[in-house]
């Protein structure tokens, strides 16, 4: 199995918040779900070489701000928005 890709990680991401009361999440919250949308490989559990106290696919949560200026990321497509210290939904911000 290959690893997730960012933008499966940023459509995780929209799916729980679509279906959360407020439309919001903090990182630490999309963390905490994401496992439960996607399956993960050995290869996404890896721990990250460049954040010590991550695996790679949390990394990739966190790369959806980081990349926001990137054409086909979901910050950049209007699908999600960046708020302090989380994502929301467009309009939920």
């Amino acid at each position: 199995m290959s690893r997730v890709t960012e933008d499966e990680v940023a459509k995780a991401a929209e799916a729980i918040l679509k279906s959360s009361a407020t439309g919001r999440a903090t990182i630490k919250e999309l963390i905490a779900e994401i496992p439960n949308q996607i399956v993960l490989s050995d290869e996404d559990l890896k721990q990250s070489e460049t954040r010590p106290n991550e695996a790679v696919w949390e990394q990739q949560v966190r790369n959806i701000t980081s990349h926001k200026a990137s054409p086909g990321n979901a910050i950049y497509e209007g699908r999600l928005v960046q708020i302090s210290g989380g994502l929301a939904l467009p309009g939920k911000d």
